[in-house]
């Protein structure tokens, strides 16, 4: 199958955050917030900020908050915390501040999945939204899963979501 971006989006070049969320990589084991910059700057996007957060809810939200006061930054990428351990609380800590979400994200992200793992692709509560003016996506943190995400589903559509989302309604 082959997926191309929404037609009516412009090269525009964005500003985007990426937060890593984990108890234990630090920054040179961070293999999956790496890829997520790498592929947005290969994409033509701007990394205004990369930072690893212990999977604490509060650290998540306090991260999310300083971000989203930076008035040019359009996006932000979290991996990691996505599963159902204990100690995976990123969907408990994003989902209560999103003011809207795109449900068509998780639910593709897990269909994907399961194309790919099968049926452990029911333990992954990847979501996205808006907070703020800003597009949250927040993925599992494994390689293969930032991967996915990224080339089927944010890359693709990151500039139009950001264009709709900044658009006045008349």
């Amino acid at each position: 199958m082959t997926l191309t971006p929404h037609p009516d989006t412009a090269a525009i070049a964005l500003h985007c955050a990426v937060i890593t969320v984990s108890d234990t990589r630090t920054r040179d084991t961070d293999r999956s917030g790496q890829l997520i910059r790498l592929l947005l700057q290969d994409a033509g996007h701007h990394i205004m900020a990369h930072s690893l957060v212990r999977d604490e809810p509060v650290l998540i939200q306090t991260e999310l908050e300083q971000l989203s006061q930076q008035a040019e930054l359009d996006a932000v990428i979290v991996n990691g915390g996505t599963g159902i351990a204990p100690r995976d609380t990123t969907y408990d800590a994003i989902a209560t501040l999103l003011e809207k979400t795109l449900p068509g994200f998780g639910e593709l992200f897990r269909w994907l999945s399961y194309q790919e793992i099968g049926s452990r692709a029911i333990a992954s509560r990847a979501i996205a939204g808006v907070f703020r003016q800003k597009l949250v996506f927040s993925v599992p943190g494994s390689v293969g899963a930032v991967t996915l995400a990224m080339q089927t589903l944010i890359l693709p559509e990151l500039r139009h979501l950001v264009t709709q989302m900044r658009t006045e309604s008349h």
